[in-house]
Formats: C-alpha cells, sequence, structure tokens
C-alpha cells in the first residue's frame, strides 16, 4: 500500500475510532471536541481511485433554501 493511501485509510479509522469513543458512558466531551477536528482537519486528499473519474462532490441536487 503506498504511503499516501496509508495515511488517509489511518486517518478514517482513528476518526471512526473517535466516533465510536464518543458514543461511550462517560466519554470525555472536551477530547472528542478536540481531537475531532483536528483529526478531520488533517485528513489527507484521498487517494486516486476513490472516487470515480469526473467525480465532482459540489454537483449534486439543489437543496431547499440552496440557491443555483
Amino acid at each position: 500500500m503506498c504511503p499516501h493511501r496509508e495515511d488517509f485509510a489511518r486517518t478514517v479509522l482513528l476518526l471512526l475510532q473517535l466516533s465510536h469513543y464518543a458514543h461511550t458512558t462517560g466519554a470525555d466531551q472536551d477530547f472528542i471536541e478536540a481531537i475531532g477536528p483536528s483529526l478531520a482537519a488533517s485528513l489527507p486528499e484521498p487517494p486516486p481511485g476513490t472516487f470515480p473519474p469526473g467525480y465532482d462532490p459540489n454537483d449534486g441536487p439543489t437543496y431547499p433554501g440552496e440557491g443555483r
């Protein structure tokens, strides 16, 4: 596995584990609020081939309240 793909997979795994921890009894909310955004901000660009060619995440339906 290439290093770029490993970094992406590791960061996604950490975010999933943090999400599970957030739903446990007695979870430290201050820790979750500090670490969650930091992990999300460190998420690298998705590895090549994650999305189909020509995929545009901004190209989708217009939702109520959105103007296009």
